[in-house]
């Protein structure tokens, strides 16, 4: 498999472009799971936190995969 020089450089901007996706949709969707967030408890609370700590870590997970793996690709397209 031989890897070039275009797809690297797309696949490199296609990370950049995944975390800056990644910081909108966090702060997005975390002010909005936010404002439905019901608990009481303080153990209600780390458990919410826990599952945000998760939903942060996967979204940006895959962003940086997609977004990679289609820089890759549209660098590959453009410049051969």
């Amino acid at each position: 498999m031989e890897l070039s020089p275009a797809g690297f450089v797309g696949a490199v901007i296609g990370t950049i472009i995944g975390v800056i996706n990644y910081a909108a949709v966090v702060v997005f969707v975390e002010s909005r799971l936010r404002k439905l967030d019901r608990s009481q408890t303080s153990a209600e609370r780390e458990e919410f936190e826990r599952k945000l700590s998760l939903l942060r870590r996967l979204v940006l997970g895959i962003d940086i995969v997609v977004f990679a793996a289609l820089g890759y690709w549209l660098g590959r397209t453009v410049g051969g």
